[in-house]
């Protein structure tokens, strides 16, 4: 499991860094970003949380424009960063729109053609980057909690509720709670799963709740109330009310004059590395 480092500079007094390897999981070279706190850099291990950005995002959108270095930093936490799709497959269609394809992987493993050959983030972020990462820096693969941001907080909630012995803790950023009922969901399950909507289920949080998957710990999501995706890509109330019937722990924070960007990720940044610090500390 060979790495190749691209970059690597002091932050925060820890270390920011990009790397790159040849991914058995996508078949084809991958890349992806990891933090340090200072503690970690005589190789002390330390909790470890993934972070998952959103659509025509990289593994730098995450470390360059949501401030969660610092707080990272100050609750010595460390972070990874994936890329939201794999690049250079040369996969048909997969440059023709946002939403789809390059910058839109989902965070899924795609079982239709011609995806399913190399879109594979699903098993990419269950398994093959977490072994790859905890094999070359100090991570506590025990203390492992997960994140993201849109498109990014969809994978981080489905990833969660599939595996929570993997995933200690949880949170995200204005997600897509339930993607198999709004159109950016509808349009990338059709393409990489499928007509069978009944094959959808698996790779949505809302489903998984209904399905009676849940996470021990409690799930923080912050959503703006002046997101331009609320109503049609999000739905947030969908996700709240399965959570309700199952008995899943949540805190819905609800911000009203936020939108979608990283501004408002900003704002709540710190509490989001705080609920992972607790969770996975305590």
């Amino acid at each position: 499991m060979a790495i190749e480092t691209l970059s690597e500079t002091l932050c925060c007094r820890g270390r920011l860094g990009f790397y790159r390897h040849a991914s058995e999981t996508l078949g084809l070279d991958a890349t992806f970003g990891v933090f340090l706190p200072e503690i970690a850099l005589s190789g002390t291990p330390v909790p470890v949380v993934h972070l998952l950005a959103g659509l025509t995002c990289t593994q730098e959108t995450f470390f360059i424009k949501a401030n969660a270095v610092r707080f990272a930093a100050k609750y010595n936490l460390a972070l990874v960063a994936t890329d939201t799709s794999p690049r250079g497959a040369g996969t048909p269609g997969e440059d023709e729109s946002y939403d789809l394809g390059a910058g839109a992987g989902f965070y899924l493993d795609a079982t239709a053609a011609p995806w399913a050959q190399h879109y594979r983030m699903g098993s990419y972020i269950a398994a093959e980057l977490p072994a790859l990462t905890e094999a070359h820096f100090p991570l506590d693969g025990q203390r492992r909690g997960i994140m993201g941001h849109s498109m990014g907080g969809h994978g981080a909630l489905v990833h969660a509720l599939r595996a929570p012995e993997k995933w200690k803790t949880v949170s995200a950023f204005a997600p897509i709670m339930h993607p198999a009922a709004v159109p950016w969901g509808e349009k990338a399950f059709t393409a990489y799963l499928g007509e069978d909507r009944a094959d959808w289920r698996a790779w949505d949080a809302t489903a998984l709740l209904e399905a009676g998957r849940t996470h021990p710990g409690t799930i923080l999501i912050d959503q703006g109330l002046s997101d331009q995706f609320l109503d049609r890509e999000l739905r947030p109330e969908l996700f709240e009310a399965a959570a309700s019937r199952a008995g899943q722990g949540l805190r819905l924070r609800r911000h009203p004059g936020y939108d979608h960007s990283y501004w408002f990720i900003q704002t709540f940044i710190e509490d989001h590395m705080a609920h992972h610090a607790v969770g996975l500390k305590g």
